[in-house]
């Protein structure tokens, strides 16, 4: 319900309409107003036109039905023509004559017609009522043209007067019927047209403007492929570009299309030229851990040998060449790891066998709890085998890389659980420890190289930051992925690879 609610709030937000949408609706707003001004005006101009017909032909049905009548001095000689006859209208159909004395009674002709006759185009004529005398005398004043509603389905009449010699008046009108009915089908004949003519321009204007907006959409094809791309590792190249017959500068969409190739071209040469200079780094890391390695052991190799010394050795010395073989191995470790990540880094193939991530799980575990017995671990693991495929040596690395990070980051009496859980094509393989939880500045970054604790996780002789790094990158060339949720009293890093 709330989804529906929201399509129907950007429905009604032009901001939020496509350009298509927004282009057809100007051009349907446009013809609809248009349209309706022209309409007003034709039927406006043509009532105008029409009410002056219907008002001369008033004038003629009122001068000829009085002289006809002979009740008028329709010459101004003040000799009235009394040359009486059958009633009829001989201004045209649908004519009303009332004739009034001066008291207010029907008038008669000199042939002795009552003048309250409505003469009908069907040749019947009708007399009119009391209450329809009473209506038309007191709508018409004096020799106004006015419009009256007799009623009775005689409709609307145009109506003027004319005062008679003795004080009464004559009354004319003619019908309006034929003036609305002609109206009111011009009005229909509009409406219907304007109809017409928005299905028609809606129709054309949406393959008008869908042709037009095609290279836009091509366009913005190309910028969706390229937006696809992975470009933060591997090869860098970008073929995608907009077609030449989409960048031509001198429309608007070319020019689109000819900055986005401009755009495309600059972001391939800095994605290169990146690229080159990890490139160069990386083999800088690689080839000076390589080298690194033999004046590493070669140091170790001579603290042992300073050792075995049978001649006694002073105390200083003997702790000082303890603490150069230690911290050589220690050194020796980083070099280990920044060779492994480099090796990572360039895409070397890993061994591909099947791994019991079940033995892996118990022999990494044994080796925590000797290294460790403090901690109290624990390890969970399913009724039957777990098994992947992959590199034993590595996969080995990332149990004991998150086991490690839960001892060196932990007090002593933390307990670690170590998990594994089939899901899906997946395996979960799960470290959880209840020590003091990571900072959640830190959780979105933990994964990377050279990233270390704040003083709560770290520990006395301090931490390289490439345990997790390498967890995160050989999940990875195993086609996994790695996640961490932490929180204080629950923290649990896992990995999810794919199954065998």
């Amino acid at each position: 319900m709330t989804r529906r609610l929201r399509v129907l709030d950007a429905a009604y937000q032009p901001s939020r309409w496509t350009l298509r949408t927004k282009l057809l609706a100007g051009v349907l707003v446009l013809f609809l107003v248009v349209m309706l001004a022209t309409s007003a005006l034709t039927v406006l101009e043509t009532r105008r036109y029409l009410d002056a017909q219907l008002t001369k032909d008033l004038q003629n049905a009122l001068g000829r039905t009085a002289d006809r009548r002979g009740v008028i001095d329709t010459d101004g000689d003040g000799d009235g023509r009394h040359g009486g006859g059958p009633p009829g209208a001989p201004g045209g159909d649908n004519t009303l004559v009332l004739g009034l004395t001066s008291d207010g009674a029907v008038a008669t002709d000199p042939s002795g017609y009552p003048l309250n006759q409505v003469l009908l185009s069907t040749g019947r004529d009708g007399v009119l009522s009391t209450s329809q005398i009473a209506q038309v005398a007191d709508a018409v004043d004096g020799t106004e043209v006015v419009r009256v509603d007799v009623g009775n389905d005689l409709g609307e009449y145009l109506v003027t007067a004319r005062t008679l010699r003795d004080g009464g008046r004559f009354i004319v009108g003619v019908s309006t019927r034929p003036v609305d009915q002609l109206l009111g089908k011009l009005l229909a004949l509009v409406v219907a047209g304007t109809g017409i003519g928005l299905v028609l321009v809606g129709a054309g204007g949406a393959v008008v403007v869908r042709r037009s907006l095609a290279p836009l959409d091509r366009v913005a094809a190309t910028a969706r492929q390229v937006s696809s791309l992975q470009l933060d590792s591997g090869d860098v190249s970008l073929a995608v570009r907009v077609p030449e017959e989409d960048a031509d500068g001198r429309t608007e969409v070319g020019q689109v299309g000819l900055a986005l190739n401009t755009m495309l071209d600059d972001v391939e040469q800095a994605l290169r030229a990146r690229q080159d200079s990890e490139m160069r780094v990386r083999q800088f890391v690689a080839d000076a851990s390589h080298e690194l390695r033999t004046p590493l052991a070669s140091i170790r190799g001579y603290a042992e040998l300073t050792r075995r010394e049978r001649e006694p050795v002073p105390e200083n010395v003997s702790h000082a060449i303890g603490r150069v073989e230690s911290e050589a191995l220690r050194m020796q470790e980083l070099v280990e790891d920044l060779l492994l990540l480099a090796r990572l880094d360039s895409g070397r193939p890993l061994e591909r066998e099947p791994v019991d991530l079940s033995l892996l799980a118990m022999n990494a575990v044994s080796d925590a709890h000797a290294a460790s017995p403090d901690h109290a671990w624990e390890l969970d693991l399913p009724e039957d085998p777990v098994e992947v495929t992959g590199d034993g040596a590595r996969l080995h690395q990332i149990l004991a890389n998150l086991l490690a990070n839960a001892r060196t980051h932990t007090p002593s009496g933390t307990r670690v659980v170590t998990r594994l859980r089939p899901e899906g094509r997946m395996v979960r393989i799960s470290v959880s420890d209840n020590g003091p939880g990571i900072p959640s500045d830190l959780q979105p970054k933990v994964f990377e190289r050279f990233t270390r604790g704040d003083d709560s996780r770290s520990r006395a002789n301090g931490s390289t930051g490439l345990g997790l790094s390498i967890v995160a990158a050989v999940g990875q060339a195993h086609g996994g992925r790695v996640e961490v949720s932490s929180e204080p009293g629950t923290t649990t890093f896992s990995v999810l690879l794919p199954t065998a």
